[in-house]
């Protein structure tokens, strides 16, 4: 288990920890959330043993191996396979010392223990891993020194999770992973064997791989069981409890304290306005937690256009001599909102480019509307900011008629109020940085917003401010973006790039997901198609809902039963030396409990499946 007891932790004078104290038990998934800027890289930093704690301890099983990513891998001439099978420095040290042992003792002991390691599968494994993060066969070939920073910071990924690490430590994982590769980790992580504590805005992720949520809030951590959902449910109904609560109280000090202003000048009424004095003085103030200034996004609003604001005939792009898409037959009015789908390499980028007018038709055409304005964001534009710059500086070059009022308005607008509207972007947060590009995408009031992975370094609360800011948004927009919340939130239109091609996907993102997450079979010969079932009776399909709702509320009841062991589990006093056997007994629980909730989960799916077959013939 990871136990962290009363830590304290200040940098130059600004005390990000203070006395937070929490328990992760042995082999829990848990998410680390917070508002950007309150600690929870600095919190990794600590866990690694990198930083000095001011007070308090943190302790770490005798022999746990910690991982992470901190920097990506250098651009050196080793393979990627090669760079991630390096990762496991014990199979490396036990092979090369294999080529040298002579001792026939010691050779048994080397064989044996790399047979207890797996070592013999170790290249099949890392390829698998390589493969999920969106390398093909032929790429995990290649040096390293052929692909950029973000691609090798998907191999320093690859690497880590390979290493199997003891206490798994993941910041921002999917910033440089596309919605495949997100997929891909977020079903990872569901299977890992050991404990992993991630740092992650991505709600999704939060929901589906983690069972427990870590709030840093107020310098204190604050620990829940359950997905990012519940959390959030949890925490909402935590902070109406306590305003209400503090109201009640602020009513009562008021009443104590119009009783002692109007009788603590009369003799006869001294003794009782004394008492409420005191009893003012021992009212402990119950404090509601002070959420920060909340974000928000203001678009500028565009003048409507003829429809459609963009249509392509037969058209084709690429670079140079190579298409990359051709046949391209679309139409894009001003209320659309479309997503676009398909896996790394397919020509997302290049179709963006192409609309955008950054990249020319090839052949065919693409004709626009008049007066059309183009909004385009992509993650290359964040790091191409002028660090040395502030962002009232950058405004200025862009609209130097506009006074300084105006364009400060626009800069908090966005979440960039006066003190960082004069801050050098250099010292600008990731997420400060994402949101002043995206103001100047926005600046002139675009038609059409081409989005590429805006939510790269935005907060959970950065996020849900875009989703409205894009909803209210009179424009149309187009959207690639690894963060399944924001599609299903935006997007009323998929189109999925495959093959050279850009189609209508029909399906849902749900089935596209599924999809994805399928491995790819091999195509078998084509069968008759068998006699056509008869329809089920009514009574049939009854039954069939009755057994689906009573799987349903089995699940929740092993849920609800979850739940409970895994407070039980996260009480610092369980894991004291004198009840190390409970410790064990309750552990056993939670795990027959997690395999009752797996066969449950499997029963209920089935029977949800047997129903939609039965209502759907």
């Amino acid at each position: 288990m990871l136990k962290i007891s009363d830590i304290t932790y200040s940098v130059e004078g600004r005390t990000l920890l203070e006395h937070a104290t929490v328990t992760i038990p042995t082999g829990h998934k848990v998410g680390l959330v917070g508002r950007n800027g309150t600690g929870k890289t600095t919190l990794f930093r600590i866990i690694r043993g990198e930083m000095v704690l001011d007070t308090g301890t943190i302790d770490i099983p005798r022999g746990w191996r910690i991982g992470g990513v901190s920097q990506e891998v250098p651009g050196n001439e080793v393979s990627l396979i090669d760079t991630v099978l390096r990762a496991d420095t014990e199979r490396e040290a036990l092979l090369a010392e294999a080529e040298t042992a002579t001792d026939p003792t010691r050779i048994a002991d080397i064989q044996t223990r790399l047979a207890d390691i797996d070592a013999w599968s170790a290249e099949a494994r890392a390829s698998t891993i390589l493969k999920g993060l969106g390398f093909t066969d032929e790429e995990q070939r290649m040096p390293c020194s052929a692909f950029s920073g973000g691609w090798r910071m998907r191999v320093a990924l690859a690497a880590v999770l390979f290493s199997e690490p003891d206490l798994l430590l993941l910041d921002e994982p999917t910033n440089y992973l596309d919605l495949e590769g997100a997929l891909w980790l977020e079903a990872y992580i569901g299977k890992y064997p050991h404990t992993v504590l991630i740092v992650s805005h991505d709600r999704e992720l939060l929901n589906r791989s983690v069972g427990g949520i870590l709030h840093l809030e107020n310098k204190g951590l604050t620990y829940y069981t359950g997905p990012y959902d519940q959390f959030a449910r949890q925490r909402a109904e935590k902070i109406a409890l306590l305003t209400s609560a503090a109201k009640k109280q602020d009513a009562k000090r008021e009443h104590l304290q119009k009783f002692v202003d109007r009788f603590k000048a009369k003799a006869s009424k001294a003794k009782q306005a004394q008492s409420r004095v005191k009893a003012l003085e021992k009212m402990e103030t119950i404090r509601v937690p002070a959420d920060a200034a909340r974000t928000v996004f203001t678009f500028p609003e565009p003048e409507e256009l003829s429809p459609p604001i963009i249509a392509t005939e037969g058209a084709a792009v690429g670079y140079g001599n190579q298409i990359i898409l051709h046949d391209l037959n679309l139409r894009i009015d001003q209320d659309d909102r479309i997503a676009l789908l398909g896996r790394n390499g397919e020509g997302k980028s290049t179709l963006s480019k192409m609309l955008s007018d950054r990249l020319p038709v090839a052949r065919g055409k693409m004709v626009t509307a008049n007066k059309l304005r183009i909004g385009f964001f992509a993650q290359h534009q964040v790091d191409e900011l002028r660090v040395e710059e502030t962002p009232l500086e950058h405004l200025l070059r862009e609209r130097p008629e506009e006074g300084q009022a105006k364009l400060r308005a626009r800069l908090a607008g966005f979440g960039l109020g006066a003190d960082q509207a004069e801050t050098e972007v250099g010292r600008l947060s990731g997420g400060q940085k994402a949101r002043l590009s995206l103001l100047l995408a926005t600046l002139p009031a675009p038609h059409l917003l081409i989005l590429d992975e805006p939510t790269n370094h935005l907060d959970i609360e950065s996020r849900e401010a875009l989703v409205e800011a894009l909803t209210a948004y009179s424009g149309a927009v187009i959207l690639v973006s690894h963060d399944m919340h924001l599609l299903s939130m935006v997007a009323d239109r998929l189109w999925l790039v495959k093959g050279g091609h850009v189609k209508p996907y029909d399906d849902d993102l749900h089935s596209y997901r599924k999809m994805l997450l399928t491995p790819d079979k091999p195509a078998k010969a084509e069968k008759p198609a068998p006699p056509k079932a008869k329809k089920p009776s009514r009574d049939q399909i009854l039954a069939l809902r009755a057994e689906a709702r009573k799987a349903e509320e089995r699940v929740t009841k092993i849920n609800e039963m979850r739940d409970k062991l895994a407070k039980k589990l996260a009480d610092p006093e369980l894991y004291e030396d004198s009840r190390i056997g409970e410790l064990a007994t309750w552990n056993k629980k939670y795990a027959e409990v997690m395999d009752g909730l797996s066969r449950a989960e499997a029963m209920w799916m089935a029977a949800l499946e047997q129903l939609e077959r039965a209502e759907s013939a």
